[in-house]
C-alpha cells in the first residue's frame, strides 16, 4: 500500500501479513518489535543481555524492530542502565544488534530518546525512584522545558535554556548519524511518556513564556525542530518514526486536538510515521492504571491520527491476540502494530498469529531452517 494513503490495500492472507513500504524500507509484515528498556547497559553500552535479548526476536518473524529508549546524552537517561548513542564507542554494540535483524530480512531502527525531568531514576529492580535518594552519588541534573519535578518527591529539574536546547537538538541529530554508521534502518524519536519532548509539547509541564512555551504552535517548536534535525541527518531512503502520546488524561495534559495538529505538522516536515501511545506526563498517570481497562484501548488514537493528519501510523498497547492485531489493520485503525509484553512472552508470536490467521504458508513467516522444519507441520 501507499505509505500515505488512509485505507488498506490488502491482497491474499490476513491483513496482518501484507507488506507495508516506508521510503525505502519494506516491512514484510506489520508486526514490530516495541521499544523495551532493559536497564542493563554500561554507561550506555551493549552488553550480552542485550544481544541475548534481540536474538529471539530476530528469529520469530517480525516485519521489524525498535530497540529500546536510546539516551541522545548522557543526561537524557532515564536509569544509569538505559543505552546511549552519544558518542561513537556506542556505535558497535547498537550494529551487533543491528546485524542480528538484518541477516534475518528483519528491519531494525532505534528510539532516540532524552528523559527530561524523569531523567537520574533507579532501576527498576532498585525501585525505580529518584537517585537523590537511593544513590546520591550516582544522580545528575534532570532537565526541562520548566522547573517543575515530575511527581511528589522527585527533584526540581533544571530548566533549560536557550544554549541547552540548541545542543539537544544537535544532540539528536548526532545520534541519528551514529544510528545510520550502526546500520539500521529507521529510527523513531521518543515525544511520548513525560520525557523531554512530551514535556515541552505539554502545557501542564511547560510554562514557559518565551518562544518555547505557551501557545501550541510554541510548545510544538522544540519537537518540529528535532524532527527536521534528524530527517536532515537521515538519508532520504531511512523512515523516520515520532512516538507520542497522543492523550494525556490529566488536567493540563495533551489532547487529542493538540496530537492532531502536532501529527500534521511533523509530516510537513518529513515524519513518516506516528507511533501512538498515551499518558506518563505526570507520576500520578490514569494511563498506568492496572489492571488495563481493554485490549487495545489505544488503538482509536491511531485511528484518529491516521485518518485526520493522512499520515500512517503505528497501534501499540496491550494487543495481544492475533485477531486483534489483524483488525488493526485490516480496518484501517493503523498501518503497523508494536508489541511488547506479549512477545515477551512469545517471541514466535507472528508464527502462531500466522497458524491462528490461516495464513497460506505459515512456516514462511519464520528463518529458513526453521520454515524447512515445520513446513507441513504446522
Amino acid at each position: 500500500m501507499q505509505a500515505n494513503s488512509p485505507e488498506p490495500t490488502i491482497v491474499n492472507g490476513p491483513a496482518l501479513f501484507q507488506p507495508f513500504a516506508l521510503r525505502g524500507v519494506t516491512f514484510s509484515n506489520r508486526l514490530v518489535l516495541s521499544p523495551m528498556c532493559q536497564y542493563l547497559a554500561v554507561y550506555g553500552q551493549v552488553v550480552d543481555w542485550h544481544l541475548a535479548h534481540h536474538a529471539r526476536f530476530a528469529l520469530g518473524g517480525l516485519g521489524g524492530a525498535l530497540i529500546e529508549a536510546t539516551a541522545v546524552a548522557p543526561e537524557g537517561r532515564i536509569t544509569p542502565g538505559c543505552l546511549g548513542l552519544w558518542n561513537d564507542e556506542q556505535v558497535a554494540g547498537i550494529a551487533q544488534i543491528a546485524r542480528l535483524y538484518r541477516g534475518q530480512g528483519i528491519p531494525a531502527g532505534i528510539q532516540l530518546a532524552h528523559a527530561g525531568r524523569k531523567a537520574s531514576a533507579a532501576v527498576p529492580a532498585a525501585g525505580a525512584g529518584p537517585l537523590a535518594d537511593s544513590d546520591p552519588a550516582a544522580a545528575w541534573q534532570a532537565v526541562a522545558p520548566s522547573a517543575l519535578p515530575w511527581g511528589p518527591g522527585w527533584p526540581v529539574p533544571a530548566e533549560l535554556d536557550e544554549a541547552g536546547i540548541e545542543d539537544l537538538i544537535v544532540a539528536f541529530a548526532a545520534a541519528t548519524q551514529r544510528a545510520v554508521t550502526a546500520g539500521l534502518d529507521f529510527v523513531e524519536i521518543h515525544g511520548a511518556h513525560g520525557y523531554l519532548l512530551h514535556s515541552f509539547f505539554a502545557p501542564v509541564s511547560n510554562c514557559r513564556t518565551d518562544g518555547w512555551g505557551g501557545s501550541l504552535e510554541r510548545r510544538m517548536r522544540l519537537p518540529l525542530a528535532v524532527a527536521r534535525a534528524v530527517r536532515a541527518a537521515a538519508p532520504s531512503t531511512m523512515p523516520v518514526l515520532y512516538r507520542v502520546s497522543a492523550v494525556d488524561m490529566t488536567e493540563g495534559g495533551v489532547r487529542l486536538e493538540d496530537t492532531l495538529e502536532l501529527a500534521s505538522a511533523l509530516k510537513d516536515v518529513g515524519v513518516d510515521l506516528v507511533d501512538c501511545s498515551a499518558g506518563g506526563i505526570v507520576a500520578a498517570d490514569p494511563a498506568r492504571v492496572e489492571p488495563p481497562p481493554t485490549a487495545g484501548d489505544l488503538v482509536p488514537l491511531a485511528r484518529a491520527v491516521r485518518c485526520e493528519a493522512r499520515i500512517p501510523t503505528m497501534a501499540v498497547g496491550r494487543i495481544t491476540r492475533p485477531a486483534l492485531a489483524d483488525e488493526v489493520v485490516a480496518s484501517g485503525s493503523a498501518d503497523l502494530v508494536a508489541l511488547g509484553r506479549a512477545l515477551l512472552a512469545d517471541p514466535n508470536f507472528a508464527y502462531r498469529a500466522a497458524l491462528e490467521l490461516r495464513h497460506p504458508a505459515p512456516h514462511e513467516v519464520l528463518p529458513a531452517p526453521y520454515a524447512w522444519a515445520l513446513k507441513g507441520r504446522g
